[in-house]
């Protein structure tokens, strides 16, 4: 009898397993694998979440040394300032004050020239112009027209400045030639080099000393003097947001001027 109900059992079992077991096995295949979707997704959810927090420790250990070097710069900066206004009122010299402003970019002032744009500039003077930087390096000038911020990049001819050159510190200045910079009126017995560095004199009103321009390329020799043409640093960028530098800015008609007198030079 017990054999019986043994080799019942198993009959039925086998019965089962003919009848019913692709759908069983499809069950549970179906609930493996949303289980181990399940597994995986939360697997990755936790990687994600630990990856995320060691490069925000990351970011925020450079923030942190960056800030030190900035609190640093900012205490040396402030020592050669006082030093500076302590000269300046010793030859009874007014304070040397320049003022950043952080301002954004709007829009090209015409779709086919990427060398002017409009900017958002809520303490815009007109009679004035400015310096345009973005980071340590010239962007441009910006002046007025229909007394609003227009920015002339560099490149645009009438982008016109103060540089010097190199070690020598050889004076010249920049006018825009598209994908170039001119530097003119170098003396001929000044001897600019490839590969010199361009950065501003401070010597127009506009900029303070210092600020990166770009790098030699060539130097053409001419009848009266010699050009430097420049690889600018900053070419075709165009970011979100510039800083304007306003340092006793001078007015605006001086470098309008200069800049009709190179469209008759060409």
């Amino acid at each position: 009898m017990n054999k019986l109900k043994y080799l019942f059992f198993i009959a039925l079992f086998v019965f089962i397993s003919l009848k019913y077991g692709s759908t069983v096995r499809g069950y549970f295949a179906k609930n493996t694998n949303s289980i181990l979707s399940v597994y995986l997704d939360t697997v990755t959810f936790v990687q994600e979440n630990i990856d995320e927090h060691f490069l925000q420790a990351q970011q925020i250990k450079a923030l942190q040394s960056q800030n030190k070097e900035l609190q640093e710069s900012a205490i040396l900066g402030l020592a050669h300032k006082q030093e500076l206004d302590g000269l300046l009122s010793l030859n009874q010299m007014e304070p040397h004050n320049p003022a950043l402003k952080l301002v954004k970019a709007l829009s090209y002032a015409n779709l086919n020239d990427y060398y002017k744009v409009w900017l958002d500039f809520k303490d815009f003077n007109a009679s004035k112009i400015y310096g345009l930087i973005y980071h340590d390096s010239v962007a441009g000038i910006v002046v007025q027209k229909d007394a609003n911020p227009l920015a002339l990049l560099v490149g645009d001819p009438k982008a016109i400045f103060s540089v010097s050159i190199g070690q020598e510190e050889i004076p010249g200045i920049v006018y825009g030639k598209n994908k170039e910079l001119h530097v003119r009126y170098i003396p001929l017995w000044m001897h600019p080099q490839e590969g010199d560095v361009v950065i501003t004199s401070g010597m127009d009103g506009i900029f303070f000393k210092g600020l990166k321009v770009g790098v030699v390329e060539k130097v053409l020799e001419e009848e009266l003097s010699k050009t430097a043409v420049v690889q600018p640093i900053i070419a075709h960028k165009i970011p979100n947001y510039y800083h304007i530098i306003d340092q006793n800015s001078i007015e605006s008609n001086t470098t309008q001027d200069l800049g009709l007198n190179a469209k008759k030079e060409k």
